[in-house]
């Protein structure tokens, strides 16, 4: 994917801020660049933008965090962040990938909370032909109705349980944090409640209200966030199932594939040759 001229980049960074101008600012960053939109491996403090963020990284992974959670953000995903949505992030490895600055105005059809969310080949094509276009000029007709079909994408794009939702309750705080900060703690659903003071059934009850998740089902995608996190950063499938309480890699494999539909090595090694593909694909 074509990179922007760094002359470029030091005005995108000011089109995150504004709400006039194109509908959609697209532009590609790498490890190398020396702009805010630089990747590698890095923190990035709590902020906000006026524009709505789409996002996708080809290498490492980005946790971020916000006000609804957690979420975790593999290669050939997309990342989406309302306008104004305050958040953090945590980049580990990245070393190219995609932001897309889309006016607050275009987003009231698109997800009301932060998502990650499956790639068509037919964003990824979309998102190749936006970078092309000047960042500081209003949209042809021809470039709307292309920027029309790439936010179409997302609307309609399959949402991925990359998502740590927080509960609210003190009690349940106790136990969510404990669980994120030791992932392999295989204690019941009986004994984490006698540790934090309360009912098994006032456990399950309040994370399903909370967090639209039972207690299994949260505990579950805690370990997947952390499991996603040691596979991103090159650990071995069996040190992390064995880091997570798994009897044995299979069972942890059989668990993976439940919630993707194949196993870890795939999942981050597809479409490892789609950068390859040109802008003229759309």
């Amino acid at each position: 994917m074509p990179a922007r001229p760094t002359a470029e980049l030091v005005t995108l960074k000011a089109y995150s801020e504004r709400t006039d101008g194109p509908e959609i600012v697209a532009v590609v960053g790498t490890a190398e660049s020396n702009d805010r939109l630089q990747f590698g491996t890095r923190e990035v403090d709590w902020h906000s933008h006026l524009r709505g963020q789409i996002f996708c990284v080809d290498s490492g992974l980005m946790h971020v965090r916000t006000r609804h959670g957690s979420w975790i953000l593999p290669p050939h995903r997309a990342g989406w962040i309302p306008p104004g949505e305050m958040h953090s992030a945590t980049i580990s490895g990245v070393m190219s990938g995609w932001f897309v600055l889309v006016a607050p105005a275009c987003c009231a059809d698109l997800p009301d909370r932060p998502c990650v969310v499956g790639i068509s080949d037919v964003m990824r094509a979309l998102v190749r032909r936006a970078v092309t276009w000047p960042v500081d000029e209003f949209l042809s007709p021809e470039s709307q109705r292309i920027a029309a079909v790439l936010l179409d994408e997302l609307r309609h794009a399959p949402r991925e349980p990359l998502h740590l939702p927080l509960p609210a309750d003190r009690r349940l705080a106790r136990i969510a944090q404990r669980l994120v900060d030791t992932p392999g703690d295989t204690r019941t659903l009986e004994a984490w409640a006698e540790w934090a003071g309360v009912s098994p059934r006032t456990v399950n009850r309040l994370f399903l209200a909370e967090t639209g998740i039972g207690f299994a089902q949260w505990r579950r995608q805690a370990r997947l966030v952390h499991a996603l996190e040691r596979l991103a950063a090159g650990e071995q499938v069996a040190n992390v199932a064995d880091a997570l309480g798994y009897a044995t890699p299979s069972n942890f494999i059989a668990m993976f594939r439940q919630y993707f539909g194949q196993s870890p090595a795939r999942y981050f090694g597809r479409r490892e040759t789609s950068a390859a593909t040109s802008a003229d694909d759309v």
